[in-house]
């Protein structure tokens, strides 16, 4: 196939990358980033003219918004939009009716598991849009991950991310609530680890991702709490989240909560650049409020 992938940061370059290898044509287009070895054109309309599928990844709703009004115009008749951005639910729908105005396929097709995932080919893509265009864009899900769900019609993929990372947002200050009160009551970190683990507290952000260093598979927290999910980005879907609740009329406290938490540590205190999981080193500085 040929494919136009705009927007080649740490996650969309990889990716690119994996859809070459494979043996398919792919067009870029990025305003700052240039990465080696992808075919780069000067537009982003340039760029999609004649490809099969443009797949985006982009930072927000408004960026996804003003790049789709400028290449479906520029889309061959039947050809797909793959967005794999995270953004609110409202403006991936939006885009997905653009596209079917237009004449072409649509997909919200966020997806999971960060830049080892999009380096790995091993991302999981959670997916909205019609069958038909589910079914032509599937064998490329393939290539840059391991599954790809249809959560149903457009926007459902936003949905699936929303309320995924949402569940992430509210575990992992749990966790990190846990331990640090572990360690208050002078519970070993290892013993608190055996326990929780294998009982009804168990949880991906314990069992695959421990914010305790030392404890646990190698994550984050064994290396500085450099990033694999920063916590402005877990900031970012929370917000959307609450936007998306607010949106509906959904009753969310925890996630309201949760939202408040990462704001404060992401804009007032000294989260940004660090992992999601760092909320840990915060609680184990703070005494009760």
């Amino acid at each position: 196939m040929k494919i136009a992938f705009i927007g080649l940061g740490n996650m969309g370059a990889p990716m690119a990358r994996n859809l070459m290898d494979a043996g398919h044509e792919v067009i870029g287009c990025d305003p700052v980033a240039t990465p080696d070895g992808i075919t780069m054109a000067a537009t982003n309309a340039e760029a999609v003219g004649g490809a099969d599928a443009v797949i985006t990844m982009l930072p927000n709703g408004k960026i996804l918004s003003a790049v789709a009004a400028e290449i479906h115009p520029a889309m061959r008749k039947g050809a797909v939009h793959i967005d794999c951005s995270t953004v609110d639910v409202t403006s991936a729908r939006d885009v997905a009716s653009a596209a079917e105005a237009a004449g072409l396929g649509a997909l919200d097709a966020p997806v999971s598991g960060g830049i080892g995932g999009a380096a790995g080919g091993t991302l999981t893509f959670m997916v909205g849009g019609s069958d038909a265009a589910f079914e032509t864009a599937k064998p490329l899900f393939d290539i840059m991950g391991q599954k790809a769900v249809h959560c149903g019609p457009a926007g459902n993929g936003q949905a699936a991310k929303i309320c995924n990372n949402m569940i992430l947002g509210v575990t992992m200050i749990a966790t990190c609530e846990a331990f640090a009160l572990a360690d208050k009551l002078g519970l070993d970190r290892q013993a608190m680890f055996d326990v929780v683990s294998t009982s009804s507290g168990y949880s991906w952000t314990m069992n695959a991702y421990c914010p305790a260093p030392g404890v646990g598979p190698q994550s984050p927290a064994d290396n500085g709490y450099k990033p694999g999910f920063a916590s402005e980005l877990m900031l970012k879907d929370l917000g959307l989240s609450q936007m998306a609740a607010e949106a509906v009329d959904a009753d969310t406290p925890m996630g309201q909560l949760a939202n408040q938490l990462y704001k404060s540590f992401v804009e007032d205190e000294d989260g940004k650049g660090t992992d999601f999981s760092a909320m840990l080193p915060r609680f184990e500085k703070r005494g009760r409020v």
